[in-house]
């Protein structure tokens, strides 16, 4: 008996006073937009974070193991697609586009708005340069290796509205909960899914940490230009030449 009871409360809408009704389209937009911000943008935040030299690698004999790279983009790339066709979802169900009416939709937007904006940063970062990407003239120059100014603000602003979009996202899918009336269950999942990401992300950051992009690609020779600059982001750490994470 108490099992069933068990069961009938997380089966049970998070505000009893509402009823929990949500069409197919509605559904399936929810569906699609946890699995974008909540499993997919998230893991490729981490991968980038703290995989760029992954705890095998044998750095710095071994540079710019590109893993991470190639998994964020796979993750933020999937995770836009999945959004976009969780808009499309909704947008056919509903026929207009409403933007204030509620707080759902607000940080939906924005969200949206702000994966948008990183696609373009990203589009807009410069020319890589250095001894693995050279300029077309043979020389090392680059927007990275040489951490031009372009290079400092795609970085900033990267990163910023990055975490930014993070956090809309977090709060779409609360106020999106919200406005379903979700059962007690689904709220349940998403908040231990949150848990543990958040568990695994302060792990990293003390076992590994958050290794500078220009360290993990090019090394900690301190005459290189981009270790002269101090690193771009919270937490981010610099090793000595020779040390190894």
């Amino acid at each position: 008996m108490e099992e069933l009871a068990l069961v009938d409360w997380l089966l049970s809408p998070i505000d009893h006073t509402r009823r929990h009704e949500v069409n197919v389209a509605e559904s399936w937009h929810g569906r699609l937009m946890v699995f974008a911000w909540v499993i997919l943008v998230p893991s490729g935040v981490i991968a980038a974070r703290y995989f760029k030299i992954t705890p095998r690698q044998s750095w710095p004999r071994e540079l710019d193991n590109r893993t991470w790279w190639h998994t964020h983009l796979w993750l933020q790339w999937t995770g836009a697609l999945v959004s976009l066709a969780g808009l499309i979802v909704i947008f056919r169900q509903l026929g207009t586009i409403r933007f204030f009416d509620s707080p759902h939709h607000f940080f939906g937007w924005l969200t949206m708005g702000l994966m948008v904006l990183q696609i373009f940063t990203g589009l807009f970062r410069g020319s890589a340069g250095g001894p693995t990407y050279p300029a077309p003239d043979g020389s090392w120059r680059g927007d990275h290796f040489d951490m031009t100014r372009r290079r400092k603000i795609f970085e900033y602003s990267h990163k910023f509205l990055g975490y930014v979009a993070l956090a809309s996202g977090v709060l779409a899918i609360l106020f999106g909960l919200h406005a379903a009336n979700a059962p007690i269950w689904m709220w349940g999942a998403i908040m231990l899914w949150w848990v543990i990401l958040l568990g695994a992300a302060v792990y990293l950051q003390v076992t590994l940490g958050a290794v500078d992009t220009y360290q993990a690609i090019w090394g900690a020779d301190p005459e290189l230009p981009g270790n002269r600059v101090e690193p771009i982001g919270f937490g981010i750490k610099r090793l000595p030449p020779g040390e190894k994470t």
